[in-house]
């Protein structure tokens, strides 16, 4: 009787310790955000509206249909005066860039980035045991990782990742990766850096569906500092809930909506189709299809279940099956940190998750200030939210990102602790928070542009681009007459 007693007390033992492992082991491949930096230019790289009219006329195989399609397209872009573009352009070599252009480009945000994430996170370059870098059109030898490791010496055993080709949801891909690391090795620090090269990518062809992207693409970056040992957990500001990624690249029209390619005259560009929001809308509703069920609560998603199955039984009777149901995201959601990929992009989504302009706002924002910056664009929305404070904890934060492929990824993020109360912790918006939201968002092209509209390709003169009467030189800001009878927008030379 003893024994039996004896080999059940064991067996209930064992069968304990085995839950207590597999719940530990859990506990292990969280992914916790231990902070992020995105990267700010400097000032000399702002492309404003008097640098931008010199870089269309320039470009000397536009004429004036194409000037009246770039003046509708930048218009309607959403997009502000303080973006940054690469140094190339403002030296007038986009006709001619060099790789030398591109690694520069590179390297200034590789070193001012990280160097300021590793100071202000107290992380040394040799903690770091994962690295994974997204820069997706810039291929070199040796690697962009491999330029990180050598200018800040990481461990001859630090794992790394070099991405390329991911389009603009490659930051997501990259967190996919270092989630996936995690599952496999305890106490790990990781390093990702997202990023996109615009030296070598500038189009200076008159491929109206190619010179859309100098319209929207701008510089930046962010990298992020990763981990899930748990000693680390009480200096986290993020917790990963869930991620997922969709690929519609075996679809042949969405594989060929965004490409790298050579237009007719042999000039290389990024072509965006006219089947691109099609592609879009079909990834966008499959990844919302898969991540729906484990972001949202069950109460939302019976709700949704009932009101379909009662349209679907009106349908049949020939009744009036009434507006289809749509689910409610904000019961799962309380922010949401959008892809800027353009005006119509955030437009499209709001329409479909029925968001408001609060919950639109750090997007919008966020694309008139710093434009569209490719994968790390979803970074300054989330910084944006950040510097408002509007990040809680206990808060969950939806990120949705599009790419070239095609490709939609999403994630959900669990704020850990109150932030945004920290001054001087180099917030990208920290100097201009407060005039944010902008009240006035018209576009300066417009005022300064407008008349191309009704120009007669005839008598059309490109030189008249940079009227001598409202522009200054190149490279410097516009200067308004001090005059108070000066009209505010320029007339037709």
């Amino acid at each position: 009787m003893e024994l039996l007693m004896l080999m059940y007390a064991s067996s209930i033992l064992y069968l304990t310790f085995i839950i207590w492992k597999k719940i530990d082991e859990r506990r292990d491949k969280h992914c916790y955000i231990l902070d992020y930096q995105c990267y700010k230019p400097t000032d000399d790289r702002m492309l404003d509206t008097g640098l931008c009219g010199e870089l269309i006329k320039r470009t000397k195989k536009l004429g004036l249909l194409e000037y009246k399609f770039l003046l509708k397209a930048i218009v309607s872009s959403g997009i502000g005066e303080q973006t940054y573009g690469p140094r190339m352009v403002f030296a007038g070599r986009e006709d001619n860039p060099a790789l030398e252009d591109g690694l520069v480009e590179m390297d200034e945000f590789f070193h001012d980035s990280i160097q300021k994430l590793l100071d202000k996170s107290g992380i040394s370059p040799s903690q770091i045991d994962v690295l994974v870098v997204n820069v997706s059109m810039l291929a070199c030898i040796p690697s962009l990782s491999a330029r990180i490791i050598n200018h800040y010496k990481l461990r001859h055993n630090v794992k790394v990742f070099n991405l390329t080709g991911m389009g603009c949801s490659a930051s997501l891909i990259s967190m996919d990766i270092v989630r996936n690391v995690f599952k496999s090795y305890k106490n790990v620090n990781a390093l990702l850096v997202t990023s996109e090269s615009l030296s070598l990518n500038w189009y200076l062809g008159n491929d109206r569906s190619m010179i859309l992207s100098n319209c929207l693409f701008r510089s930046g970056g962010c990298a992020m500092l990763l981990t899930n040992n748990r000693a680390l957990k009480g200096r986290a500001i993020f917790k990963l809930k869930c991620l997922v990624r969709t690929h519609h690249g075996a679809r042949d029209e969405s594989y060929g909506c965004c490409l790298q390619k050579e237009d007719d005259q042999g000039l290389p560009g990024f072509h965006l189709g006219k089947s691109l929001p099609k592609a879009a809308t079909r990834a966008f509703i499959d990844n919302l299809q898969e991540i729906g069920p484990k972001i949202l609560p069950a109460r939302e998603l019976l709700r949704f279940g009932v009101m379909t199955l009662v349209r679907k039984m009106r349908q049949r009777s020939a009744k009036l099956a009434g507006p289809r149901p749509v689910i409610n995201f904000r019961t799962g959601v309380d922010h949401f940190c959008i892809h800027t990929g353009g005006k119509a992009v955030i437009d499209g989504i709001g329409a479909n998750l029925q968001l408001s302009e609060h919950d639109l706002e750090p997007a919008r924002m966020t694309l008139h200030r710093f434009g569209n910056t490719s994968a790390s664009s979803l970074w300054y929305v989330l910084a944006y939210m950040e510097a408002k404070r509007r990040l809680k904890r206990g808060n969950r934060v939806f990120m949705i990102s599009f790419g070239a492929g095609f490709k939609c990824n999403s994630c959900l993020w669990e704020v850990v602790r109150d932030l945004g109360n920290e001054k001087g912790k180099g917030n990208v918006w920290e100097d201009c928070i407060e005039s944010y939201p902008s009240k006035n968002r018209v576009n300066p092209f417009a005022e300064k542009y407008g008349w191309i509209n009704q120009e007669d390709p005839s008598t059309f003169n490109p030189d008249s681009l940079l009227h001598p009467g409202w522009t200054m030189a190149v490279n410097t800001r516009v200067v308004q007459s001090s005059n108070p009878n000066h009209m505010s927008g320029p007339q037709r030379p």
